[in-house]
């Protein structure tokens, strides 16, 4: 007994220290702050992939012949080419502006420091360099203070719209103009920060915002385009921005379609495939078009595919013992995807606790000082940069391949204008300078093809002090990639890794391919990307024997990585609190079933509703869908027959009775506030319920007060005071789901008939006139009560989605999950055998967290 005793001690101080997640405890009915756990939250709403084929889509469905289809098509086809060349030209304006302002700030900084190498003003130098990023970085930090949403890349809150989350302000034309100019004064103030990802976000918001032809912020931008009016087809064109915008940016339009594939769009068909990739050509020849006729005045020589282009990798022309890789280098290969996936973890970790750093003691404090965060960063890196360019860079020789190296650059990049002499004679340079005074993806043209070679000690630092820099800058106040400084930070790696093994180990090795493979491994390290990453460095590199080297090397980091923590967007969506579906569910989430996560607590209509009971429901609760049900009273007690299902049924309903009881009261408290006297007047009769101690009472006193009806949702059957406890927890047949938004347009439009009318009398709105308002559709506040009369009623029929995806209570969660993910779904109800609800399903209902704690859950029921 004493050795009993003990083990059942020694299970209960187990069970008591074991860790669990917020989520559970919430369950458990514990609570306990959780310092490192950040749920999902429950105020994002989901978007709806889901077609709604209703009556009035029918309606509009059979007044669309072939000829209008195809008409249709076409309309379809040619928005997509005008969001493709849209893209090219705004990544135009982007790098026109940025090389502006970049050559104008080092152009005079570079003469003040050669003057004052001399005279001895130095400092002077470093106040002019100051004075621009600083400034610069002020104008791009307001712009965010503008519009908050246009901080960062923009690529976590795409991923999640796509996803299907509606990330609020993310695809707004406000967001699109800060981000686009708050990004060009970002990249030119000196940051360390890429265009590369806010051109995916801008590729989006053209996508999202071109096809409707109207404006939220700009109220005058508005013309009836009747078409493409629903989220699934919004989403088709946000996958096709967003790809768009990698194409341009990289110069990579089958890299850029992949991307929206494996990072962004959760639901996709065949069809989207040609169009994506359609939209992401069409802006990588718009920017290749004009770009290289502004640079060379050659126009359709299409010389410049993208923003970042890698350049030629080859050998010189009589080197013969020159060869780009081998088969031995593919150890090397490997060992650095370990090392980049190390590093990559290591970034996303020090980034996270950053980021969680700015959301308790930045973010909560006025917006002001997000800006001076900015323009800390920016002061430290700028002095970074110049101090070291100064005191840490060793003189080089300027040997005569490094002068006649052109071919091997960019075309548009002249290598004598990129190499920096500061402190070093005529025949010598600065080799820090010459890495910390270019623009980026200067930096990035030196370490890939240049042949002059940087020392280990300045390729160290420069690292080092890079990474830090970069880590420290994603998340501030400012529109910032994440791309360029990951793949800058990875080449220097890469490329001393290479003068290591040439100059130490006298191994006959290309430089270039080293920095190549060194970017891509700390690149995937830190984006945990594989496919799309693989395709858009073999595009940008146009050389596809690279290909083998750079699919082993990201599949390496990525594995390594995983094994630490998530990637950096990822990270960052969590952080958010983004209810993000995975694209599957662990293994031992199929001990769930579908009765076990959904939520039995339903707020439901009936076909034919009264007016004040719909706006009762609406502006007492949040939900957006309410399943429309009918009571079925003749074929009751065949479902009481031991039927397992209506057993549990019952039982969940005897649990959602008090929740509904309190829902009535709120709802009469609200209804007190109407201007309407009979909505005032509705619940005055009703007595409160005291509160007691045992719920089976509160459930005995709910049932014998049969004098107070439940709110009359459906005329001819409200409660009854003969009713007996089992007539209380009637089935509701389920008949279909009608949408908050719909609900609302329907009062607001006073689509209603008289009590002593037939249904057929009530108005009858078009499938255009329903979605007139989308995506801003009108709230319930929004309603003059005044104007409605409470007694009328509402017939739903025509307007609900009468054939929606549901589910057994007894399907597995592996199959709930597959169904609501592939289809993208919003809401799935949860359906017996005999056609009665019994719960319904949401996003919320299958995140991770939540499945992880109702499986814990369980297993403690066991």
């Amino acid at each position: 007994m004493a050795c009993c005793r003990s083990c059942l001690c020694c299970q209960c101080c187990c069970r008591d220290t074991e860790t669990r997640t917020p989520e559970e405890l919430t369950i458990l009915g514990e609570t306990r702050e959780e310092e490192d756990e950040i749920l999902p939250r429950k105020d994002y709403e989901s978007l709806d992939y889901d077609r709604c084929i209703n009556e009035t889509y029918m309606d509009a469905l059979e007044g669309m012949d072939n000829k209008r289809a195809k008409k249709y098509e076409v309309v379809k086809w040619m928005l997509v080419f005008a969001i493709g060349v849209s893209i090219g030209l705004v990544g135009l304006f982007v790098d026109f502006f940025v090389r502006l302002f970049t050559q104008l700030k080092f152009s005079v900084v570079g003469n003040s420091v050669e003057e004052c190498t001399e005279k001895g003003c130095l400092a002077l130098s470093l106040l002019e360099l100051l004075a621009f990023n600083m400034t610069f970085i002020l104008i791009a930090s307001v712009l965010v203070l503008v519009e908050p949403v246009a901080a960062g890349s923009g690529i976590p809150e795409i991923k999640s719209y796509l996803n299907g989350v509606k990330v609020p302000g993310i695809v707004r034309l406000r967001t699109f103009v800060c981000k686009v100019v708050g990004v060009l004064f970002a990249v030119a103030g000196g940051l360390f920060v890429g265009k590369e990802g806010p051109m995916i976000h801008s590729g989006a918001i053209i996508g999202a915002g071109l096809p409707q032809f109207q404006s939220i912020t700009f109220k005058k931008i508005q013309f009836y385009f009747p078409y493409f009016r629903s989220d699934r087809d919004k989403r088709d064109f946000v996958s096709a921005g967003a790809a768009a915008g990698v194409a341009a940016a990289f110069g990579a339009p089958i890299g850029g379609t992949l991307f929206s594939l494996e990072e962004g769009s959760s639901f996709w068909n065949q069809a989207l495939t040609w169009k994506v990739l359609f939209c992401s050509m069409s802006a990588t020849f718009t920017l290749n078009f004009f770009r290289s006729g502004i640079n060379y005045n050659k126009w359709g020589s299409f010389q410049l595919p993208g923003l970042l282009n890698f350049g030629e990798f080859k050998c010189s022309d009589g080197d013969k013992a020159c060869h780009l890789w081998t088969v031995v280098d593919l150890a090397f290969f490997v060992l650095m995807g370990i090392v980049g996936g190390l590093l990559g973890a290591l970034f996303n970790c020090i980034n996270k606790r950053l980021a969680k750093y700015r959301m308790k003691n930045v973010h909560p404090k006025a917006r002001v000082i997000r800006v001076l965060e900015s323009l800390l960063v920016s002061m430290v890196t700028t002095v970074v940069i110049f101090v070291a360019s100064m005191t840490l860079g060793e003189c080089r020789d300027l040997s005569p391949a490094t002068t006649h190296n052109s071919t091997a650059l960019a075309v548009n990049v002249d290598v004598n204008s990129t190499i920096r002499q500061f402190f070093c004679s005529n025949k010598s340079y600065n080799d820090m300078a010459t890495l910390f005074f270019n623009p980026q993806e200067v930096a990035i043209h030196q370490l890939f093809h240049q042949d002059a070679t940087f020392s280990p000690v300045t390729l160290s630092i420069f690292f080092v002090l890079y990474f830090l820099l970069a880590c420290w800058t994603y998340g501030v106040s400012v529109p910032s990639g994440l791309f360029v400084p990951s793949l800058l930070c990875g080449a220097s790696l890469g490329r001393l890794v290479a003068n290591v093994l040439k100059t130490n180990l006298g191994m006959q090795i290309y430089p270039g391919t080293f920095a190549l493979i060194g970017a891509a491994a700390f690149l995937g390290g830190v984006v945990r990307m594989t496919i799309s990453l693989t395709v858009i460095l073999i595009e940008s590199t146009n050389e596809i024997t690279y290909g083998l080297p750079i699919m082993i090397t990201l599949m390496v980091a990525k594995w390594t990585g995983d094994f630490f923590n998530k990637g950096i967007y990822d990270i960052h969506i969590l952080l958010k609190g983004v209810p993000l579906l995975e694209w599957e569910t662990e293994v031992e989430m199929d001990k769930l079933t579908a009765s076990d996560i959904m939520d039995p607590n339903l707020t439901y209509v009936y076909p034919h509703t009264r007016v004040q009971s719909l706006v009762s429901i609406l502006r007492t609760t949040v939900y957006h869908a309410f399943p429309v049900v009918t009571e079925n009273r003749d074929n009751e007690r065949e479902f009481m027959k031991g039927n397992i299902l209506i057993s549990n049924n019952i039982r969940f309903k005897k649990m959602s009775v008090l929740t509904r009881a309190g829902e009535q009261r709120r709802r009469c408290q609200s209804m007190k506030s109407y201007p309407s006297s009979e909505l005032r007047n509705v619940c005055d009769d009703q007595v409160p319920v005291e509160p007691t101690e045992e719920g089976q009472d509160i459930l005995q006193q709910m049932l014998e007060r049969r004098h107070i009806p439940y709110p009359n949702l459906y005329p001819d059957q409200s409660p009854s005071e003969d009713w007996t406890m089992e007539e209380r927890f009637r089935p509701l047949t389920f008949h279909g789901l009608i949408l908050r938004s719909q609900l609302v347009t329907l009062l607001i439009r006073g689509v209603c008939y008289a009590e002593n009318q037939s249904s057929a009398t009530q108005p009858r709105l078009s499938y255009a006139e329903m979605t007139e308002d989308y995506p801003r559709f009108p709230d319930i506040h929004d309603l003059d009560l005044a104007l409605l009369n409470p007694r009328m009623i509402v017939d739903a029929t025509p307007y609900m989605n009468p054939s929606p995806y549901t589910v057994s209570p007894n399907t597995h969660v592996s199959q709930v999950f597959n169904l609501f993910r592939t289809m993208g779904l919003r809401h799935l109800p949860v359906v017996n055998a005999v056609g009665e609800i019994v719960g319904i399903i949401t996003r919320h209902n299958l995140t991770h967290e939540y499945l992880l704690a109702k499986l814990r859950q369980h297993y403690i029921t066991i």
